[in-house]
């Protein structure tokens, strides 16, 4: 730190990100939005994505309302050509792309792998981790060609337990895991950074089924030290930190934010 730099100065440039250009999928609602606003209140020129366009303008209209620079792009992320187009739209609007959030996710089946029908797994694998692959291919030889960039993917804590009900999903986010450890090492050299973020049970329409399930609910808080779930705005914190110049010694790695769950504790254990 300079010596004409304030501490308030240096806290802030930390998490500045200021001309930067970031493109979140998933972001009309939850965890997506949460970032898309958070980027925006710190600097960010975010583009707004998901499959419903409306959905995305309203987005974009608060960002705005509160100063922010934005713009809505209707992309379905199992459409190659959705992806490419939603990476060309960027780039013609501001030149550039130095942040990208693969956050859009699907899971439409909750139950036993032997019930699972092959579409559904298509579905998940298609959506969770080819879009993923296939959108960070798009975007990652440009940041290289300008030697930086950030690459942030929405795991989840899934990926690191085996499940009786959501096994194909947690495969699909195990995946992910390993998708930024490549990207990674194979960007590394010019600048680029991947890491995920596993969260744990968060407040969001998503997972609305199992925090609105008392039996789960109630099982999911007593597995979790902090005694509660999580919310949109505690992912958000991560990927700014990912995004701005406090990350920029941080690749290949996997933030868990889960209020302590995956450290193995339980009150039954000790009640």
């Amino acid at each position: 730190m300079s010596a004409s730099a304030s501490p308030a100065s240096a806290r802030a440039g930390l998490f500045d990100l200021t001309g930067k250009v970031a493109v979140i999928t998933g972001a009309s609602r939850g965890i997506g939005r949460a970032i898309a606003e958070r980027m925006a209140e710190h600097g960010a020129r975010v583009v707004v994505s998901s499959r419903k366009l409306d959905a995305c303008e309203a987005v974009v209209a608060g960002i705005r309302d509160r100063g922010g620079d934005a713009m809505a792009m209707a992309c379905h992320i199992g459409r190659k050509e959705d992806l490419a187009a939603l990476v060309q739209a960027t780039n013609a609007r501001w030149g550039a792309i130095d942040i990208l959030v693969c956050n859009a996710a699907v899971n439409p089946y909750y139950g036993p792998a032997t019930g699972m029908s092959d579409e559904a797994y298509d579905r998940i694998m298609n959506s969770n981790v080819r879009s993923n692959f296939w959108l960070t291919n798009l975007v990652a030889p440009q940041m290289a060609a300008r030697k930086d960039g950030a690459i942030i993917i929405i795991s989840s804590i899934g990926g690191y337990q085996g499940s009786d009900r959501l096994g194909v999903y947690a495969l699909s986010k195990a995946a992910d895991m390993q998708l930024a450890r490549n990207l990674a090492v194979e960007w590394g050299r010019q600048n680029v950074r991947a890491n995920c973020i596993a969260p744990g049970l968060i407040k969001t329409d998503f997972a609305r089924q199992l925090w609105e399930t008392p039996a789960l609910l109630a099982k999911t808080v007593a597995h979790t030290p902090l005694g509660r779930i999580g919310e949109p705005d505690e992912i958000a914190a991560a990927a700014i930190l990912l995004a701005g110049p406090g990350g920029r010694f941080m690749t290949g790695q996997t933030i868990a934010i889960d209020g302590g769950r995956l450290a193995g504790f339980s009150r039954g254990d000790v009640e």
